[in-house]
């Protein structure tokens, strides 16, 4: 779980479009993203990763249940039988025994004909959202339930109290440490708790990064460059202060 910090106009949408392989084809990039040593010329990266906006655009007449199988249908999750079976085949050929519980878990999510499909079902466990499952609202879930791994999600806070943002926030940590995935969540000015969830924090500032590691080494970092974060004062607000700062010398110091 990587929090990506940053005054607006920073980068950081920019940022997760390249890393989600979403950018325009028409414009010029330098560097390489690659995915476990892969280039994104060798496999299909928004197979791989899922990007949220911070805008939503979903069907109002359907229900979480509903929507979070629709979604998993058209990102591939359903119709697998062919391929647990092949991979069933190859496991045999190389005398692979594959781990118990999730050799279960393949086979119910590739059983066919069933109303919905038991990934959608898990999703609604993992993220509490059984007890609204039939009812006219959707949360980022919706990714969730394809086969993607690396996801990217952009201001997700956005219109949300502190006790709703940190539920999601949390749902989306316990997904993401089960599953052993990646995620990199854009968020304003999160609360303590909030921030307190992630493991490792980006900050950016006028298109370059100012830090990337530890959440708990970076306070010790700036405290080094010769900025404090005052008593009672917010981690990701001083984080925020420290990156909207304007003075040139202050960016050359930091980078």
């Amino acid at each position: 779980m990587t929090l990506l910090l940053g005054p607006p106009s920073s980068g950081k949408t920019r940022l997760l479009l390249a890393l989600a392989g979403r950018l325009g084809s028409d414009l010029k990039v330098s560097g390489r993203v690659t995915y476990n040593g892969h280039g994104m010329d060798e496999f299909v990266p928004q197979r791989t990763s899922a990007y949220t906006s911070q805008y939503d655009l979903h069907a109002g007449e359907m229900t979480v249940r509903e929507t979070l199988d629709f979604s998993a249908r058209c990102q591939g999750v359903g119709g697998l039988s062919d391929m647990l079976a092949e991979l069933s085949r190859r496991e045999k050929a190389a005398n692979i025994k594959p781990d118990p519980d999730i050799d279960i878990y393949m086979k119910a999510a590739a059983l066919e004909g069933q109303k919905t499909s038991v990934v959608t079902e898990y999703m609604l466990k993992i993220l509490g959202l059984e007890i609204c499952a039939d009812t006219l609202r959707l949360t980022t879930g919706e990714i969730l339930v394809g086969p993607a791994r690396a996801l990217f999600m952009d201001e997700i806070s956005t219109g949300l109290d502190s006790s709703t943002a940190f539920q999601i926030v949390n749902s989306l940590r316990q997904s993401i440490h089960i599953l052993n995935g990646t995620a990199l969540i854009s968020l304003f000015q999160p609360a303590p708790e909030t921030y307190n969830l992630f493991d490792d924090i980006i900050l950016l500032s006028d298109g370059k990064i100012v830090y990337q590691g530890p959440c708990e080494n970076v306070l010790e970092f700036f405290g080094y460059m010769g900025f404090k974060c005052p008593e009672r004062k917010r981690v990701a607000d001083f984080l925020q202060e420290v990156t909207s700062r304007k003075d040139q010398a202050v960016y050359q110091c930091l980078i």
